[in-house]
């Protein structure tokens, strides 16, 4: 299978930092990455995202069961670190819940009142009016089309102080991502390194910590 680089005109910027001429990473069975020099992001490149009904076709193979013990171990891995950094009835949102929202459920379970969205199967707009003390993100962001823009409405949505945590695979190296699993999920098109997040957070003024592997938690500063 070949691994060589993109041969095709480079995209205009990255979309996670909208730096300008990404480099040329990789292309694959006829999927072409790019890496940028900036934010270090790994991305498809965006003329080659799925479409809608791809998207949601791929999805509906999840199965993830909120009851499930197991995929509840796998989501206190977010869930543990942010509680400990809440108030008592703090408001969250879990942003990309899915069709089965295990993670607002635990958190709803800890006595913070949840509200819950996600593009294909709970597409409230009205959820998105709110503002929040909290955001959740989990295995939400890499499937970003317009990780920028996403992360300026999610900005918009926390009050002063909130926290965002976010819950991703790290890309670490290059050498094996053209065999990493994350990767060949046709849906993943944007691959985030720890540095990546401690770039966009700088960038912000915002206080950034990842408490364990695959978990990054940003705080939105307190306006004065």
């Amino acid at each position: 299978m070949p691994r060589d680089a993109p041969n095709c005109e480079p995209p205009a910027c990255c979309p996670v930092c909208r730096s300008l001429e990404p480099l040329p990473l990789l292309s694959i069975a006829g999927r072409d990455y790019w890496a940028c020099a900036a934010c270090e992001a790994r991305f498809l490149d965006p003329r080659q995202h799925p479409s809608r009904a791809e998207e949601y076709a791929h999805y509906l193979q999840h199965e993830n069961d909120p009851m499930d013990p197991g995929y509840r171990r796998f989501l206190a891995r977010l869930a543990e670190p942010l509680l400990a950094r809440l108030p008592i009835g703090a408001k969250g949102l879990d942003f990309g819940c899915g069709p089965g929202p295990a993670l607002g459920a635990m958190l709803r379970e800890a006595g913070h009142p949840m509200a819950l969205y996600d593009p294909f199967f709970r597409p409230d707009p009205t959820v998105l009016q709110g503002r929040y003390d909290f955001i959740t993100c989990t295995e939400t962001v890499e499937h970003f089309h317009h990780p920028a823009a996403e992360l300026e409405r999610l900005d918009r949505l926390l009050v002063p102080g909130g926290w965002l945590g976010i819950m991703t695979c790290f890309q670490t190296d290059d050498a094996g991502f053209a065999a990493w699993h994350y990767r060949r999920d046709p849906t993943h098109v944007v691959f985030y390194r720890a540095v990546t997040w401690r770039y966009l957070a700088a960038a912000r003024g915002w206080p950034c910590e990842i408490p364990v592997k695959n978990v990054v938690l940003l705080r939105k500063p307190l306006q004065v």
